[in-house]
């Protein structure tokens, strides 16, 4: 474990190679799992909006769900996206078999400014506030990042170098640029303390 600022990090966060591999994977982060995506408080009235303007794209099953449901799962005070039938999250779209986040295609092609819940933007890192610190864990599940660590394997890509931008995003540049050079002496073996 090492820390950078008030974030501790779980040393295979800079050791992991990933890199998301769509045409393997078919987008399983957002078809899988439990429960929804985890937002901020501050994201609740994004994820609001991004839903008026796209909910024409989603599907009738998702329309269903928000119109009985709501948009939002409030789960012991922590809000979290809503999903289909304990499967797609709400905001899913499909092309072909491949699951898509339809806030994200909305951004990238500058329909919408904002580019997904950051939960799911850092994905497959876990950031878990503690109060005064916030930790940081890697959630490796073989069957949603299994092509993603074969292809970071193949191509060298470290975890901690795929997730720049959500990296920075949610910490800024000065704590990735740290974190980066942290991640690069533990995989050179230099011994930290914290």
């Amino acid at each position: 474990m090492f820390q950078i600022g008030d974030v501790l990090i779980s040393d295979d966060v800079a050791r992991a190679r990933f890199a998301c591999d769509l045409g393997k994977c078919k987008g399983a982060c957002c078809v899988l799992g439990a429960a929804g995506a985890p937002l901020k408080r501050s994201e609740i009235p994004v994820v609001n909006k991004a839903w008026k303007a796209m909910r024409n794209e989603m599907s009738e099953r998702a329309r269903e769900v928000v119109a009985d449901e709501g948009l939002i799962r409030n789960i012991e005070n922590a809000p979290e996206l809503n999903f289909v039938d304990g499967a797609d999250c709400v905001f899913v779209v499909y092309e072909g078999d491949v699951a898509f986040c339809s806030i994200q295609k909305a951004y990238d092609d500058d329909r919408f400014s904002w580019p997904k819940p950051v939960s799911c933007h850092l994905y497959p890192l876990r950031i878990t506030d503690m109060g005064s610190v916030k930790m940081i864990n890697y959630e490796y599940i073989p069957s949603m990042c299994g092509p993603a660590c074969d292809r970071g394997g193949r191509e060298g890509i470290y975890l901690s170098d795929f997730l720049k931008d959500a990296l920075v995003r949610e910490f800024g540049s000065a704590w990735y640029e740290e974190f980066h050079a942290t991640c690069s002496k533990i995989r050179e073996g230099i011994t930290l303390s914290l």
